[in-house]
Parts: structure tokens; sequence; C-alpha cells
């Protein structure tokens, strides 16, 4: 059985900010798995940073199917006997900015809420028991400013005319609203709960027909869930962060 110091688990890594978790979390000792749904393309993507001497390898995990939860957990506590950091970057954003906060599809809500929150949720109960067996379990749960109900209502707010994508805000204040109860949950286990910011990152859920939008290189996007991944026994639990800022909810 391996046992390195740290074993991370980041979901939704092979492509822009998960994948750069990943490698971040790597390069700072840590063996982590990098999760995806399609299993050649999470291969690729931990062969990459694998000829770069990180110790990364490769899991299917889709956050979205019950099997592949279970046999990723498994597959986790054959190979490792624990895990020490989960950080639950999957997620999507499908929502018809045109059709406005009213006009979008119920099938529309419930993949995203399928994605980014039961999939979160079911992901995180799955990996609960072998996070238990660390000494210092850590969970990340990768949010949104546009997530912060108290922001979406600030006139002044940078997110305040941002309402159209709908069911991707409102996923991700559930996902903040999650994080509060399950930190409370843990607050004496010696796991920490926390969820995150990335900032507005340029990666392709941010691009806008050919144009690529975004403030912040994906390199920074990572920095905020490694942060807190590797975060000290005397750090926070059950808070909001963007860098080292906390956010209101």
């Amino acid at each position: 059985m391996n046992t390195p110091s740290r074993i991370a688990l980041v979901t939704g890594a092979t492509r822009g900010i998960g994948f750069e978790t990943v490698k971040q979390l790597a390069e700072a000792g840590v063996h982590a798995l990098l999760a995806g749904r399609n299993r050649e393309r999470a291969v690729d993507a931990a062969l990459k940073l694998q000829v770069l001497g990180l110790p990364v390898e490769a899991i299917t995990l889709d956050v979205t199917d019950a099997d592949s939860i279970a046999t990723a957990a498994k597959e986790i506590e054959q190979r490792h006997g624990r895990l020490d950091i989960l950080v639950n970057n999957a997620g999507i954003v499908i929502d018809d900015a045109q059709k406005g906060v009213s006009g979008q599809s119920l099938d529309t809500w419930r993949k995203t809420f399928d994605t980014n929150v039961f999939g979160l949720i079911a992901t995180t109960q799955a990996l609960l028991p072998l996070l238990r067996k660390s000494q210092a379990g850590r969970i990340v749960n990768v949010s949104s400013l546009l997530g912060s109900l108290s922001e979406h209502q600030n006139p002044e707010s940078f997110i305040y005319g941002i309402k159209g994508v709908p069911s991707y805000n409102v996923s991700k204040s559930a996902v903040n609203a999650w994080t509060i109860h399950l930190a409370h949950e843990l607050r004496d286990s010696g796991i920490k709960v926390n969820t995150i910011h990335p900032g507005y990152v340029k990666t392709d859920m941010n691009k806008a027909g050919d144009e690529q939008n975004g403030e912040l290189e994906v390199a920074d996007g990572a920095r905020t869930s490694v942060r807190l991944a590797l975060v000290a026994d005397d750090g926070p639990t059950g808070g909001y962060f963007y860098f080292d800022q906390v956010l209101p909810w």
C-alpha cells in the first residue's frame, strides 16, 4: 500500500483550474489523484504531470454516477487506505443567458444541481470515511463569488448585475450552505471544510463565443484551493475565501 505524507483527490481535474490544482498540490509534495469522468482524458492529463516528475495518478470519477463514485472510493481505499485532501472542483455552467432567470428550463436546473451540488455531496459522503482516517483531513469546495447572496444584493458589487446564469449561481449558494453545515458537523473531528471563490479565471467556462474572458491566469485560479487544502491545524473551517480574503455569504 502506498502511504505518502498526504494524499489528495481533485475532481474535474483533466483541464483548467482542476488540473492546475493537481499540479500545485503535487509540487508541494502531495500525492495527487487526478480525477476525471473520462478515463482516457484523466490518464492523458496525469501523464503530462508525471513526465515533470510529479507524484500524480489518474482515477476515473464521474460525480453524477453513484457507481463511479463508489468504485473510486474503493480504489482509493485499496491503494492508499485513506484520503487526506478532497477538492470538490467539478462543476458545470449550462444556463442560456438569453433566457434570463425565469426562462431557464427545469432540465437545466436539474443537470446543474446534479453536478454542482448533488454530485459534490455524493462524492464527499462516499469519501468521508477515508478522510476520517487522516490525521488532518481537508475538504475544499470550489464555489464562486456568484454564490454570495450578500453580493448579489449589493448594488456596488461586481456581480450585482450577473443574473443570467441563475442555476449556476444558486447551485453555488447551495454549495456554500452545504459547507457551513458539514463544517459544523465535523468541527471536533480535525477535518476542516471550506469553500472558495477561485476568481474570474481565463478558462473555457468563462469563454464568450470566440472571446476568452477572465482576469486571472489559471495558475492564480488554483491558489485559493491549494491554500485551503494545505491549511494548518490552526487554520479556518466553515469559511468562504478568495485568496486571503473572507467573502460575505
